[in-house]
């Protein structure tokens, strides 16, 4: 015969009781009428202008942190590697394979130093009156190359560039909604396999701490060995990048560029973190390639190299980011970049 249960059986549990189960059974109807009473007034409450607005409050501002949220999440899951596995399968348009990494040059690493160094050595030239101190310390041979000036006019870098590489590049308003900004070619044409931009900002090797300077930053670019480049312009990488580069000089040399930091860059090439990715609907037209400064790189055109390294004491060489056009680019037309993956 089953035994009615007492109060010490409905308890429930030791650490947080409930108070209903040790009511007697009469307390416990009344009790039971009392919310039932509760929840037919519940309606009206409801009706209450007051009541109302607290609803709306509450789901305008859980619809504002769910909107922050995706807006932080856009900025971030470019830096997610399980996010990019995942979504670049799904528009091959933004992939360009290939089997290793030495492959993903599409010119040699020959052609991108001559290219830079003939531009550099253009900039040098169109602003000799502020380079005095270094230049008096070259050889005569190599001042030469420099002074041998017929016209000492001080052009804009832009137009040197096109005067050097046959095209021009700016930022503008990107032609993709709530893309922000982008690169366009503003003047001339970039043949197939022009170097068209660099991607600045500060080198970290793969054991090296990036976490706060990462936090809702964007412009973080993962190289194919894993060694990071913070492209941000702004906050705390901004800092980060102007401490950096003014620690590494060699006498009056300085051994990296700062201007890309500004609105006005001297290297007008050190645009690259603001070309978009493409889609579906914007084939890419260039792609990214690394290279790494080798040593007998000009020791007084460096400073137009808008990349510099997070810890001083950094034995590999200077790794840089630049960006190859992959067709015939015409005036007026939008950078777009593709990743690259290698397949096995």
């Amino acid at each position: 015969m089953n035994a009615e249960p007492n109060a010490t059986q409905w308890s429930g549990s030791p650490t947080r009781p409930s108070l209903l189960l040790h009511y007697t059974p009469v307390e416990a109807v009344q009790s039971r009428i009392r919310m039932s009473q509760r929840a037919r007034l519940l309606p009206r409450v409801l009706q209450s202008e007051s009541v109302q607005l607290q609803i709306t409050k509450i789901l305008i501002r859980e619809s504002l942190v769910q909107e922050a949220f995706e807006v932080r999440w856009k900025s971030y899951r470019h830096r997610f590697v399980p996010w990019i596995a995942l979504n670049l399968q799904k528009n091959e348009r933004t992939l360009r394979q290939v089997k290793d990494r030495s492959q993903d040059k599409l010119v040699e690493d020959e052609e991108v130093f001559g290219s830079l160094v003939r531009l550099f050595t253009e900039l040098l030239k169109n602003d000799l009156k502020n380079q005095s101190e270094q230049l008096r310390l070259l050889p005569q041979s190599k001042l030469n190359t420099y002074t041998n000036v017929q016209n000492e006019t001080h052009d804009d870098p832009c137009a040197v560039m096109m005067n050097t590489l046959g095209f021009g590049i700016e930022r503008k308003r990107s032609s993709l909604q709530l893309a922000g900004t982008g690169v366009f070619v503003t003047r001339g044409r970039a043949p197939k396999g022009s170097i068209v931009a660099m991607y600045p900002g500060t080198i970290y090797q793969a054991d090296e701490p990036i976490f706060f300077q990462s936090i809702k930053n964007p412009f973080v670019f993962r190289c194919i060995d894993g060694v990071l480049i913070d492209g941000n312009d702004r906050a705390i990488s901004k800092t980060v990048y102007r401490s950096c580069s003014g620690r590494d000089r060699f006498g009056p040399f300085p051994l990296s560029d700062c201007s890309w930091l500004t609105s006005d860059p001297m290297n007008p090439l050190a645009v690259g973190q603001y070309i978009n990715n493409c889609s579906n609907e914007k084939a890419a037209n260039v792609c990214y390639q690394e290279y790494d400064v080798p040593d007998e790189f000009p020791l007084e055109l460096r400073q137009y190299l808008p990349n510099v390294n997070y810890r001083a004491d950094n034995q590999r060489p200077l790794r840089c980011v630049v960006l190859v056009s992959l067709r015939d680019i015409n005036c007026g037309e939008e950078l777009f970049s593709n990743y690259y993956t290698i397949v096995h």
